[in-house]
């Protein structure tokens, strides 16, 4: 048996101590490079729409690199695929490990909302690039920022669309309507139902409702008692893909009839929804974020040609448009890279944060159509309050149209009734 001297003993003891720091404390970057974390459900039944954030991010990220960087620090993307939210705390600290003063992410508002408190927890900024539960950002965290519609911004707006262009078409007023909402059981639902029947309350509608149904087991026929029971004109749909896709063959088959029908993000306005209903997703409306296609009035000449350069660099690295989700994806990373962090007076948190409370750039800026102008409300800090929503219509097989607002508008509003 060997036995250690003091001398040696205490050497090895400070040796055993810094290995514990260096592994515990986070990589040091080279000084022209700036670390950025990224989670993103990339594995399970997301994964192929968070590619396509994923894939609007890079583009984004590497036109910044391109033209000299972020104040002349390249931008290193590190990425995470999270695949629940009890994972989300580990993908922040690996992301911090890593040199990441900033993570962004993700796609999820189940994932979303654990990461944005992890994120904080850790002293990180948290940058959301598509999500849209309100709670995200009604929680008061400082560091928390969302430069895409809210869902109380989705909600309202399909309220907005009821009165100002479906009740003229039905040759009726909002008074002589009847609204209801059906919501999965989650935040995001929450967010979009609410801010639907609370608007269309004050818009004059007769309201009823929501209805809620569990994501992974929906109650269909309860669901459907209550739509029948309400007999509303217009139903406001708060879905996920699968289950959006569900009900909309649910309501055919009982053989359900509203005079229109209007889904929401994550899943009427994605091109799974058309491609698995086909003929039975015509006439369906969608309150969304915008996509590809819109009308270029709605961008400045600067947001213009960024968003040329963004289709030009989707249509050569994965030979079709972009869709809305990697339109989104770009748009936050490009708020971020370049017009954020340049204003940083230093790339820590505090720097970070100041630089986009800073912001106030008008609508049309961005490529998505949005601004840039962040609340200072304790109820929706950090939500930008000048992010971009339209109306979405199906009008053929695999084919959507924006509808509205006019601004955005690359096509007319058909199909009112619904046909089916």
């Amino acid at each position: 048996m060997i036995l250690l001297g003091p001398v040696i003993r205490h050497r090895t003891a400070l040796l055993l101590a810094a290995l514990v720091l260096s592994a515990c404390a986070p990589a040091a970057a080279p000084a022209d490079t700036l670390v950025v974390g990224l989670m993103l459900p990339l594995t399970g039944p997301s994964a192929g729409l968070a590619q396509e954030e994923l894939h609007g991010i890079q583009i984004a990220l590497d036109e910044v690199n391109h033209a000299g960087g972020a104040a002349g620090k390249q931008i290193k993307l590190v990425t995470r695929d999270v695949d629940s939210r009890e994972a989300t705390a580990g993908v922040v600290d690996q992301l911090k490990r890593a040199g990441a003063t900033l993570v962004m992410g993700s796609y999820d508002s189940s994932l979303s909302i654990p990461a944005a408190h992890a994120a904080s927890a850790a002293g990180m900024v948290y940058w959301e690039t598509g999500s849209v539960a309100d709670q995200l950002t009604g929680e008061g965290l400082p560091h928390v920022f969302r430069v895409g519609p809210a869902g109380s911004n989705l909600g309202s707006g399909s309220a907005i669309f009821a009165a100002d262009q479906l009740a003229p078409r039905l040759g009726k007023s909002p008074g002589q309507l009847r609204v209801s909402a059906v919501e999965v059981d989650d935040a995001y639902g929450h967010s979009v139902a609410a801010a639907a029947l609370s608007r269309a309350q004050q818009l004059g509608f007769t309201v009823a409702g929501p209805v809620s149904y569990v994501a992974w087991h929906p109650d269909w026929t309860r669901v459907f008692d209550f739509v029948n029971a309400s007999q509303p004109d217009i139903l406001v749909l708060a879905s996920h893909v699968p289950d959006g896709i569900t009900f909309r063959r649910e309501m055919l088959a009982r053989g359900v009839r509203v005079k229109a029908l209007i889904g929401s993000t994550m899943a009427e306005c994605g091109p799974d929804f058309g491609r698995a209903l086909g003929a039975d997703a015509v006439g369906i409306f969608a309150s969304d974020r915008p996509t590809s296609g819109f009308n270029p009035g709605a961008l400045d000449g600067n947001a213009l040609a960024v968003y040329h350069s963004l289709v030009a660099a989707y249509q050569a690295r994965f030979h079709r448009d972009p869709g809305e989700e990697a339109i989104s994806g770009f748009s936050s990373a490009w708020a971020l890279a370049h017009y954020t962090l340049p204003r940083a007076g230093a790339f820590d948190t505090s720097g970070i944060s100041a630089a986009a409370m800073s912001q106030d750039i008008p609508q049309g800026s961005l490529p998505n159509g949005s601004g840039l102008r962040f609340s200072r409300r304790p109820r929706d800090l950090g939500q930008n309050l000048r992010s971009a929503s339209v109306i979405w219509q199906w009008q053929g097989v695999r084919k959507s149209v924006t509808v509205w607002p006019a601004l955005f508008a690359t096509g007319q509003i058909e199909m009112v009734p619904l046909p089916r």
